[in-house]
């Protein structure tokens, strides 16, 4: 009797992911991961070198985020794999669909203290969904598969698997590849039937009713679905940070952000609301920050993230779907009292002033962006543009947990994720020097990313907190290299901008080229945010 044939572990993990239509791996080569760049030189997936591991896992968070696909990142074991771990809690702090592959030390070797031998599960367990020690390859496919359908159908956000190098090498039956692994939920259908009657209930019975969109609305693919229902039942719509722009300006029903630097409408919405629809929202204490004592329900898949009076853990798409039998109070009255507030920021921003004021350099990025995708980062810049950002547009940051260095790799997965669409990049001279070796990757594949260092010299949002609590400041001023230089030695066109009214027009032309570019733009190091209110 013949044997079922057989193939290697790592070709069978490439087959897999090839079937599930894996356009892009982001990673960087390391011994014990090497099977599986063998088997990958192989296959039509395109793999894109990027030049450090924490790279990756923003490229591919940044490919997720505007695909709306999972995206994949691979590294070696010990340095490489933990060199990732920035790019998995920003993740995972955002909820986003990410599946990590990491090579490990081979097992005859294991627990033996050898060469970048680490516990890597044990570091990535707060970080991700799971982390798993794969032990065999017939174990590996099944994982391989329940985690892809996790990030398919169930709860998003990072997984990870830990492979040795030498159970890469192992032979699988082939016929494990074509097996079936079906996604199960562990949600009672009883008790979430019982939860989303007791929301309309309360929904029904609501004068001062408002929809608060957090990120899971996108993962959900629910963006129509949600504003066919407010338009529907005329209820307000207010967005936290991750889900703006998803939504027409120019929509009567669309308040702006909630919370921390939220809108005048509606931070007086979440006021004074008397019941708060939060679907896909983790409800983070910025968000929170003028709330009112109003009845919340929460919509979100991710059992952590469920803390309001009645939590549904479902998909928002699918809870929408439930409300079919709603009838909701007449909001006219309540629409009114909204309409009194703006729903944007009245930021002065037509300055003339020499150096440029951080504030009329982004209103002018923004200006001539037109429909680009906004790749942000951290820093002062961050919350100029959260106060002048007007339009719908793609615009992605990291958010929860907010590290200097994001919009660089990320703007790689970015523009690979939509590459009709051309990347604006705004990064502070701090955040762009987190990481920059990225150029080397941009460079490379020619890819149409503007990036805008707006360049304070300083780390100007520490700088701010430091004179405003301590009175004065510390290591908080930068020498920084000449960026049209480190520009140009990555053979990308640069140029430094000193006066106000000449950003526009450079944006603009930058974009034309769809080609990488650098503009620096030099700002008031003394101009600082305002504060909350």
């Amino acid at each position: 009797m013949n044997s079922s044939p057989t193939i290697r572990f790592s070709d069978a993990i490439i087959q897999i992911l090839e079937s599930e239509n894996v356009k892009y791996i982001f990673g960087h080569p390391g011994e014990q991961i090497l099977p599986l760049y063998d088997s990958l030189r192989q296959s039509k997936i395109k793999h894109v070198l990027m030049r450090h591991e924490q790279g990756a896992a923003h490229a591919a968070d940044a490919y997720a985020r505007i695909s709306r696909n999972f995206g994949l990142c691979i590294a070696t074991a010990g340095p490489g794999a933990l060199n990732l771990t920035m790019g998995i809690a920003t993740a995972y702090k955002d909820s986003v669909p990410l599946l990590i592959i990491t090579g490990d030390i081979p097992t005859n070797l294991r627990g033996g203290n050898v060469f970048q031998e680490i516990e890597v599960c044990k570091v990535f367990k707060p970080i991700t969904i799971k982390s798993s020690n794969i032990k065999n390859p017939e174990e590996g496919i099944l994982k391989l598969k329940e985690a892809i359908n996790q990030l398919k159908y169930g709860k998003t956000g990072p997984i990870h698997l830990s492979i040795p190098k030498d159970v890469l090498q192992e032979p699988v039956d082939k016929s494990l590849i074509y097996k079936e692994v079906i996604f199960t939920s562990k949600t009672n259908h009883k008790e979430l039937n019982t939860r989303i009657n007791a929301a309309i209930k309360v929904i029904e019975k609501a004068k001062k009713p408002v929809i608060l969109v957090g990120a899971g609305v996108i993962w959900s693919n629910a963006i129509d679905k949600v504003l066919n229902f407010a338009e529907k039942h005329k209820i307000p719509i207010s967005t936290t940070y991750h889900s703006r722009g998803i939504f027409p300006e120019n929509n009567p029903l669309n308040l702006g952000m909630m919370g921390t630097r939220g809108t005048e409408a509606s931070n007086y919405a979440g006021e004074n609301s008397d019941v708060l629809i939060a679907l896909g929202s983790r409800l983070s204490e910025r968000t929170t920050a003028h709330m009112g004592p109003c009845k919340i329900i929460q919509v979100n898949l991710d059992e952590k993230n469920l803390k309001g009076e009645i939590n549904i853990q479902t998909d928002v798409g699918e809870f929408i779907d439930s409300l079919t039998d709603l009838h909701v109070p007449n909001t006219k009255e309540w629409l009114n009292e909204l309409s009194k507030y703006p729903t944007y920021h009245k930021i002065k921003t037509d300055y003339n002033d020499v150096p440029i004021k951080p504030q009329t350099a982004i209103q002018e990025i923004l200006d001539a962006s037109e429909d680009s995708i906004i790749v942000n980062d951290a820093g002062s810049h961050t919350t100029w543009l959260a106060l002048l950002h007007k339009k719908q547009s793609s615009f992605i940051f990291s958010g929860g947990l907010a590290p200097m260095g994001y919009s660089i790799p990320g703007s790689v997965g970015a523009s690979l994720a939509n590459p009709q669409k051309n990347i604006v990049v705004i990064a502070g001279d701090g955040g762009f020097q987190m990481t920059s070796q990225e150029l080397a990757t941009i460079a490379q594949l020619n890819l149409p990313i503007l990036i805008c260092i707006i360049n304070n010299s300083s780390l100007g949002i520490i700088k701010q907190w430091q004179k405003i609590y301590y009175g004065n400041t510390y290591e908080v001023e930068l020498q920084n290299p000449d960026f049209i230089k480190l520009a140009e030695s990555y053979h990308i066109k640069a140029k430094r901008i000193k006066l106000p009214g000449k950003v526009s027009p450079t944006v603009k032309e930058a974009l034309k080229l769809r080609k990488p570019y650098i503009i620096e733009i030099i700002v008031d190091k003394e101009e600082f945010i305002p504060l909350d209110k």
